[in-house]
């Protein structure tokens, strides 16, 4: 695999179509500065892939399209071609040839192919990635990229490894799966919400579902225990009526005795409470007596103790302690001062000792010095007599090496001149066929100089390059449109989105609303029954304040859920329809009362408020249609005020003690009652007022979703016609470019290969000239290098038979002047070697003598020091111990005083609190007898009191039960009317049939099962009866006995039961199932999602062993590589690269270490310019080495390299060129030898043209030069 052809058009300064054909091999790119070379490099790093325009030294990536030049208008896109021979298959894809192309439009749009089909730029990386190549762009060295590469840091040098290795389609691979795990991370929320959303909704409907199934099993029950229990009752009633009175005479008798021993018992108790009062004021008087003298012995006690405390700190008191004797510290002030004297004498003598030891080793460094002067003057001249030799050797086989190449090149030069004159009148013969004419090459008086006039364009060439200008305009303007109009698609999809979603939840909430607006009493289904006069439900008829609907419906109470009539008449007609039907208690609201009218006008108007924030509540409530319903508002609201809260309730309540006051949130104030709003309840007001603006909100929303849709369906339309616009456009620019380019390329190739002719046999000419004239220069400087070889060696042998007739006295001579012999110049340095060791040792010896004087003297220095002013210090101790001495005896005298004074008052106050303490216990005493007394009376009085309370209950108890046995049987009577209206009202039934089918001698039947199965299987209220009446009737002998307990708690329970249903939702069955089914969906989704994520995240980790294995592997290649080619670029040297952290394979960085030979940093910053540079080749190609790559690309990274590091460098890049194909971009002559072909670039008029030479090599037969 090879890079076979690089086409560039509009490209930078490639204003026109330029074919780059390259072959295996060295393919150097040479021309002067400026002239686009390296375009070409950036014009392949472009085509692979390169979305950085930093990297393609550009601001941004429209810079890489021709700006214009001179007369060359700018261009509209910018196309390069790249032709890749995949002979050897090393490409995935099934051709010999792959052909990658890269476009950009000035507009912005880009697009590449593979091969002429459309394709991804992922696409493009993924075919590549195989090969080594990647967005590291390791293959492709740029100017200054060298550098890059060696400050790079650990972790990119990591990538260039893994570029080569081929493990960035894994990364990429793997960085897909993350950005899939991150979006899928939000699909998964977004489910899960949704799932959880669902799930909270199912619990309330599931709720409402089970209600509504309930609710059939419930009615059941409620209307069997009724009608048992209300058997019951009436048959307790009439058993009571055939009883008889009670015995009225014994009931009398026993209340005369209870009345005289209550009397008894009241005479005995006043006695008892005269002795209490006395016994009361005693236990007083006492009780003083005894708290002054507990408190009076407190105080004494405590004075005693904290004089003993007092006793005990004096006491305790330390004893003074003292330091060392004055005597003895006076003692040792004086030995410290003696001593203090010695010291400063020995300071004196180690200063005198060190200043002879310097002057000593001063005099021996002087005579060291002056051995190695000679020592230096007789290894220099024994050097200059090799050298000098060495040197003339050297200069012959240079000029000789020189005087044959230039023969060759003479020939060769005499070769290349007839090959070029023959190509120049091929080409010449070709243009003029053509049309077009080449100006003959003209050559100055300072030299040859080539000057070809380019070819005659023919007008329809222009004509092309016009039309394909225009085209381009004509597709960035419809790109443009297009762009608009997609995003007015998205911007009309959102509102539409928006619109929906809006109409949803107020339709939503609307229904919602209008369900619990219906009402579950009789009212509600009187209202559907038809009845003329019967205007709907209250509520719908009123206009109240925003805000203040629960304060009016809690006034209003349970007419806010009442139905509106038109007049009594309709009122009446209801009534009747709905005691017919026995459909439950209505409550109806007269429109049109005549008999308030006359009431209503005389009322007087309402004054001002009372209290600051208080609102009449009839100035808040209005009829929905003007003028109906004004009077029965007036009455209803009468004295009837509405607040903020209850505080203010309150307070209006104390000025208006008639008035009715109700909060905002729905509590009320009355006279006589309270009433308090339930948490989170709402009033049928506040639920209509809501119902009410959910319904405009939808109709509103409704509309907008209207006009959404038709703005969507105009976008999507204008985007239609943009993007075929957008087509048409594209068409005619591609037709456009193509006209041009075939008409530009007919004549751009005869042009250029003419003018390249041209130039080719002007330049061969030149060369023919060089050749001769090195030549004659090489073969002169031969001889004069041999000549001067001979001169040299014979003076030597002069030189050396002077020295054999002299003898030993010719030694002098010869050291002196530099001439002498090669035995007398070794004798002289052997004697100068001798006299400087000697000279050494005596310095190094004088040296050790001044550092053991000069410890000497720090130690005496060191000891004077610490003796300074010792004698000082224990002197000042002495006088400190002396005042601590006076002062401790001082303190000794003050506390003997105070413990005398302590001692005398804890005795005093000892016997004070002694006496006191038996005072205390007298009081005490007399008290303790006193309670006895009191608690005796109290106990008395507590029986007495008992007596009384059981007589006086008695008492009423008698008389109570007297009275029950009078107004007994009337009451039973009155209830057995009440229980069969009941009965009849609730049950249908006269007392004799309800009696004879549910009375307690009836057994209780099996209803629940048999109901219930019918409420499941969505059986109506009647089938339901029906089921409970025939198993009552036909499967009696299956119950149990009545029991009134039972039944009464069946009955409690069911209508519990039903009470905490509320209202029942009717299509909550059908709404769950739905939901339900939803739901099941949603979770199964998710379940995917959870699934789909794990196969990722396996994914990622089969990534990481991969990568893992493939980078390891590569690491040691390169890391081998490297050594072994840093040891060829730098003899001697070592260099080795470093694993940051060995242990983590995936992440770890890469250390360069580099030593080249005589030094000893490895720091890559303190290596010289041409060392850095040497280094950076040297990992780049161990990269090349242990994972070769089909080509490299490099521009002037030899230019920081001497001569001899620059041959070194060549011989790799020939052992690179028999694996891999080279293109050098170079201004190095010996790199343009190694190459098999040259480019030269050329720029004129700001517009860059290459021409091609193929270079003859030992093994590659004649040369051949390609079209341009």
């Amino acid at each position: 695999m090879h890079l076979k052809t690089l086409t560039i058009k509009g490209f930078k300064s490639f204003a026109s179509s330029t074919t780059l054909r390259l072959e295996p091999g060295i393919t150097a790119v040479v021309g002067p500065n400026g002239s686009g070379k390296s375009n070409v490099v950036d014009a392949l790093t472009w085509v692979m892939g390169e979305q950085g325009a930093k990297n393609l030294r550009g601001g941004s990536m429209a810079d890489v399209i021709f700006a214009g030049a001179g007369s060359r208008p700018a261009l509209g896109r910018a196309e390069v071609s790249l032709t890749i021979d995949n002979t050897d298959g090393a490409l995935p894809i099934d051709y010999t040839e792959v052909t990658i192309s890269r476009t950009l439009f000035r507009g912005g749009g880009s697009e590449y192919r593979i091969n002429g089909s459309p394709c991804r730029l992922l696409d493009v990386q993924e075919l590549l990635s195989d090969t080594g190549l990647g967005r590291q762009m390791h293959v492709i060295v740029g100017q200054g990229q060298l550098d890059a590469v060696l400050s790079a840091t650990p972790e990119d040098r990591r990538g260039f490894i893994e570029e080569a290795a081929g493990v960035l389609k894994h990364r990429k691979r793997k960085e897909r799966a993350l950005r899939k795990l991150e979006s899928m991370a939000a699909d998964l929320a977004r489910v899960a919400d949704l799932t959880q959303e669902l799930r909270r909704q199912l619990g309330p409907l599931a709720r409402q579902a089970a209600i509504a199934r309930r609710a059939r099993s419930i009615q059941v029950e409620v209307r069997d225990a009724t009608a048992r229990l209300l058997a019951d009752d009436v048959v307790q009633a009439q058993s009571l009526l055939e009883a008889g009175d009670e015995d009225k005479e014994a009931l009398a008798r026993r209340r005369s005795a209870v009345e005289e021993a209550e009397r008894v018992a009241r005479a005995r108790l006043s006695e008892l409470a005269a002795i209490e009062t006395t016994s009361a004021q005693r236990l007083a008087r006492a009780g003083g007596i005894w708290e002054e003298l507990t408190a009076a012995a407190q105080s004494l006690g405590a004075l005693a103790d904290v004089a003993g405390e007092r006793i005990r700190l004096l006491a305790s008191a330390p004893a003074p302690s003292h330091g060392t004797d004055p005597e003895e510290l006076e003692r040792r002030a004086e030995a410290a001062a003696r001593e203090e004297a010695e010291l400063a004498d020995t300071l004196e003598a180690a200063r005198t000792a060190l200043s002879d030891a310097t002057r000593v080793r001063t005099d021996a460094e002087t005579a060291e010095k002056a051995a190695d002067q000679e020592l230096s003057a007789a290894q220099r001249r024994v050097s200059d007599r090799r050298e000098t030799i060495a040197r003339a050797g050297g200069r012959v086989a240079s000029a000789r090496s020189r005087h044959e190449a230039s023969l060759a090149a003479l020939e060769q030069a005499r070769s290349a001149l007839r090959a070029a004159e023959a190509r120049e009148d091929s080409a010449r013969a070709a243009l003029a066929e053509a049309g077009g004419e080449v100006e003959p090459v003209e050559v100055a008086a300072g030299g040859a100089r080539d000057a070809v006039v380019p070819a005659q364009v023919p007008a329809e060439a222009g004509a092309a390059a016009d039309a394909a200008v225009r085209a381009a305009a004509v597709h960035d303007e419809a790109a443009r449109h297009l762009a608009q109009a997609r995003e007015a698609v998205a911007a009309a999809t959102d509102a539409r989105r928006e619109a929906a979603s809006d109409r949803a939840t107020w339709t939503a909430r609307r229904d919602t609303l209008a369900m619990s607006l219906r009402g579950q009493d009789g009212t509600a289904a009187l209202l559907q029954a038809g009845i003329d006069g019967l205007l709907g439900p209250l509520a719908e008829h009123l206009s109240v304040e925003r805000g203040w609907e629960n304060a009016v419906a809690a006034l209003l109470g349970t007419l806010a859920e009442a139905g509106l009539a038109a007049d009594v008449e309709a009122a009446l007609a209801g009534l009747e329809h709905a005691r017919s039907q026995d459909i439950g208690a209505v409550r109806l609201v007269l429109a049109d009362d005549p008999s308030l009218t006359a009431e209503a006008d005389t009322d007087e108007e309402a004054g001002a408020a009372p209290v600051d924030g208080a609102l009449a509540a009839r100035d808040l409530v209005g009829p929905a249609q003007p003028g109906r319903l004004e009077r029965v508002l007036d009455r209803l609201l009468k004295d009837s005020w509405v607040v903020e809260d209850l505080e203010a309730a309150r307070t209006l309540r104390s000025e208006l003690p008639d008035a009715i006051v109700a909060t905002r949130g729905g509590d009320v104030l009355a006279p006589g009652w309270v009433a308090g709003a339930g948490r989170g309840a709402s009033s049928v007001l506040e639920l209509t007022a809501a119902h009410e603006e959910a319904d405009t909100e939808a109709a509103a929303a409704a509309q907008a979703e209207t006009e959404a849709d038709a703005a969507l369906e105009e976008a999507r339309r204008q985007e239609d016609a943009a993007r075929q616009a957008l087509s048409e456009a594209l068409s005619a620019l591609r037709q456009a470019d193509a006209e041009a380019a075939r008409a530009a390329e007919v004549m751009a190739r005869l042009t250029s290969a003419a003018h390249a002719a041209a130039e080719e046999t002007g330049r061969a000419r030149r060369v023919l000239e060089r050749a001769e004239a090195e030549s004659v220069q090489r073969t002169a400087e031969l001889a004069a290098a041999t000549a001067a070889l001979a001169e040299v060696e014979d003076g030597v042998g002069d030189t050396r038979d002077g020295d054999g007739a002299g003898g030993a006295g010719g030694s002098g001579a010869a050291g002196a002047s530099g001439k002498g012999s090669p035995d007398s110049l070794e004798r002289a340095l052997e004697v100068a070697r001798r006299e400087r060791e000697a000279a050494a040792d005596t310095a190094r010896q004088a040296r050790a003598a001044e550092t053991d004087a000069r410890l000497a003297l720090r130690t005496a220095e060191e000891r004077e020091r610490s003796s300074r002013g010792r004698a000082d210090s224990l002197r000042a101790a002495a006088r400190r111990e002396r005042d601590q001495r006076a002062a401790a005896e001082r303190a000794q005298q003050r506390r003997s005083a105070q413990l005398a004074v302590a001692t005398h008052v804890r005795d005093q106050a000892r016997a004070a609190a002694e006496a006191a303490r038996l005072s205390v216990q007298q009081a005490a005493d007399e008290r303790a007898a006193i309670e006895t007394e009191r608690a005796q009376a109290l106990a008395a009085t507590n029986e007495v009191r008992e007596e009384i309370d059981r007589l006086t209950k008695e008492l009423g108890s008698l008389t109570d039960a007297a009275h029950r046995e009078e107004v007994a049987r009337a009451e039973q009577r009155m209830r057995l009317e009440a229980l069969a209206e009941r009965a009849m009202n609730e049950l249908g039934l006269e007392l004799d049939p309800l009696v004879e089918e549910y009375g307690p001698h009836m057994l209780v039947p099996e209803l629940i099962e048999d109901a219930e199965a019918a409420a499941d299987s969505g059986s109506d209220s009647a089938a339901v009866q029906e089921t409970a009446q025939v198993s009552a009737g036909g499967s009696g002998h299956l119950g149990r006995p009545y029991v009134r307990s039972e039944q009464e708690k069946r009955l409690a329970k069911a209508s519990r039961d039903l009470a905490r249903l509320g209202k029942v939702n009717p299509l909550a069955l059908e709404e769950h199932a739905a939901l339900e089914q939803r739901h099941q969906f949603l979770a199964e989704q998710l379940a995917d999602l959870k699934r789909s994520r794990d196969d990722l995240l396996s994914i990622v980790e089969e990534i990481d062993a991969r990568v893992q294995e493939v980078f390891a592997q590569a690491y040691e290649d390169t890391a081998r590589q490297f050594a072994s080619v840093f040891d060829r670029l730098f003899p001697g040297g070592e260099g080795r690269l470093v694993l940051t952290d060995p242990d983590d394979m995936l992440t770890t960085g890469i250390e360069i270490e580099a030593r080249p030979a005589g030094k000893k940093v490895k720091r890559l910053s303190l290596l010289s310019g041409g060392e850095r540079s040497l280094a950076a080749v040297a990992l780049l190609v161990a990269i090349f080495k242990a994972r070769p790559s089909p080509f490299y690309v490099m521009d002037e990274v030899e230019a920081a390299l001497d001569d001899t590091n620059l041959g070194r460098l060549l011989e790799i890049f020939t052992e690179l060129r028999r694996s891999s194909q080279l293109i050098i971009i170079t201004h190095q002559k010996r790199t343009m030898e190694v190459a098999d072909a040259l480019y030269g670039i050329t720029m004129r008029d700001g517009v860059t043209k290459a021409v091609s030479q193929r270079l003859a090599q030992p093994d590659r037969g004649t040369a051949v030069t390609p079209d341009v």
